[in-house]
């Protein structure tokens, strides 16, 4: 099968076609570097002769890209078949751009190697005729060996390392650019993560309480009992109403019509307590702290507000605890409430509670645990269970939400 040779750049079209044309017109004007019977030195005294290693090197142009070190080789052939013709001074500068083009497409062994080679040849052309003849203008040699390889090869080398500095330049701006996407992504993430998280805390107690008191008022035909259950929803609304606008606010621009309120803190779960028991449970808080960073202020306070939103939906009727406990650089949150078999929850939930107190104690490089645990007494659940939500948050912070 045939072997197709890949097509030339066509800037290397342009090169040769340049460079066979302006060597057609010096052959056709008589300029040859070389006059014939020169002292013996031109072997191939005939003008035509020439031509060959003029057409074959500007045919090598055609390689400088796709195949260089194979065009640099046929070159150097060409040039020693030049110097023994009258010879043309094209060839010459085409053979000058195979080398620069050999150092700048090859390999990176190549572009290591022929400046070294071209370089050796420079000292040994200047060197060896001088010593040879004993005369200084024997140097000029050098000087032509080195005009014409070492100086096209040298600016080859440079080149190419501002090309590889150019694109390493341009790699590590794209990989710059794709970090800084990843990290605007992820901030995006975790910023709807927390919204999330705050958005379910405040307003998923409101509406349980609301549900579950409509649906009292709604089975229940009893004025007073739907008097109150009015009255808890009617509560629960504003405040839900409340907690959305603080919400809203903490979206907005400082610059606009709202100003976000301060986040909630522990001296808040009071009135979060008499909250919950208006709505129905049995609740009692215990809790010793002193004042403590914001972050772990607001994550302990929606990690109570949520288990308490949970045992308004879900736990069984009896005694729930909240107990705040501070030691050293922790602080120690527990909430029970009473486990054992219910026909179904109470309002539908989304089932995002948990995970969002997980995320929240995690954030703070806290440890969290919910399940359910034997009661130490009996009497707090029919089956002896209760639901326990315990988190461990750090009081010393390395980081916040």
């Amino acid at each position: 099968m045939a072997v197709r040779l890949p097509r030339p750049h066509r800037d290397d079209v342009r090169i040769a076609v340049a460079g066979l044309l302006g060597g057609l017109l010096l052959w056709v004007l008589g300029l040859f570097p070389r006059p014939a019977g020169d002292n013996g030195i031109v072997l191939w005294s005939p003008e035509w002769a020439a031509l060959l290693p003029l057409v074959v090197t500007a045919g090598c142009e055609l390689l400088r890209r796709t195949m260089p070190r194979t065009g640099l080789l046929i070159g150097v052939v060409m040039l020693t078949v030049d110097t023994i013709t009258r010879g043309n001074v094209a060839t010459v500068v085409l053979f000058t751009d195979l080398v620069y083009a050999a150092v700048l497409y090859g390999t990176p062994a190549s572009a290591r190697r022929i400046p070294w080679i071209t370089g050796l040849l420079t000292v040994l052309a200047a060197v060896v005729p001088v010593a040879v003849w004993q005369v200084p203008e024997a140097i000029l040699i050098g000087v032509g060996v080195g005009v014409v390889g070492l100086a096209p090869a040298t600016t080859g080398l440079i080149v190419r390392h501002h090309r590889d500095t150019a694109a390493a330049e341009r790699l590590r701006a794209e990989q710059t650019a794709l970090l800084a996407e990843i990290d605007r992504t992820q901030a995006v993430t975790a910023e709807r993560a927390r919204m999330a998280r705050e958005l379910h805390d405040m307003v998923a107690n409101h509406l349980s309480a609301i549900a579950i008191h409509s649906t009292a008022a709604i089975s229940l035909d009893d004025p007073d009992t739907t008097k109150d259950a009015l009255g808890i929803i009617r509560e629960n609304s504003v405040e839900g109403l409340a907690e959305m606008r603080r919400l809203i606010g903490i979206l907005r621009d400082s610059s606009g019509d709202t100003e976000p309120s301060a986040a909630p803190t522990l001296d808040g779960l009071g009135a979060l307590v008499d909250t919950a028991r208006a709505n129905g449970l049995d609740v009692t808080l215990d809790t010793t702290h002193v004042k403590l960073p914001a972050p772990v202020e607001l994550a302990a306070y929606r990690i109570v507000q949520e288990s308490l939103t949970n045992a308004l939906k879900h736990a069984s009727p009896g005694r729930v605890t909240v107990t705040l406990a501070q030691q050293d650089s922790t602080l120690s949150l527990r909430v029970t409430s009473p486990y054992g078999d219910r026909d179904g929850p109470r309002a539908p939930g989304s089932g995002a509670g948990l995970v969002g107190m997980r995320e929240r104690v995690a954030l703070l490089g806290g440890t969290f645990e919910a399940g359910p645990e034997s009661a130490p007494d009996a009497d707090v659940s029919r089956d002896g269970k209760i639901w326990t939500v315990h988190a461990t948050l750090p009081t010393t912070l390395g980081g916040t939400e």
